[in-house]
């Protein structure tokens, strides 16, 4: 009698799952830190965008005073900002990146140590 059997046995599925497993494993942690970078990017950018926004403004007032007091960033994005008669600074933070911020700061109220113009994120 020749008994053809078709499908696969228990332990063939087993070592399938557990292979899938383990990339599933591998794989979500890097997942999770790529959405990490991206919204410090999202962060960064809206910092840059801030400097083009307020510079003009600089270019035809003179001075940064009377700029809006919470300009909007991307989705998540939280940004405040000092403002002085010659300068500012800003900092925008992001609802899903807890304890991260980036600051930006441009003419007399450049963060010491750091370029002006240029977000730093730390």
């Amino acid at each position: 009698m020749n008994r053809t059997r078709k499908g696969f046995t228990l332990i063939e599925l087993l070592i399938v799952v557990v292979i899938i497993g383990i990339l599933a494993a591998i794989a979500i942690p890097k997942f999770a830190d790529t959405k990490a970078k991206a919204y410090i990017t999202a962060m960064r950018s809206d910092l840059v965008n801030l400097v083009a926004a307020n510079e003009a403004w600089y270019s035809d007032k003179n001075t940064y005073v009377g700029l809006p007091a919470s300009p909007s960033g991307s989705i998540g994005v939280t940004i405040s900002q000092t403002l002085t008669v010659t300068g500012w600074t800003a900092t925008a933070t992001h609802a899903s990146v807890a304890g991260i911020s980036c600051v930006i700061g441009v003419g007399t109220s450049t963060p010491a140590g750091q370029a002006e113009g240029t977000p730093k994120c730390q």
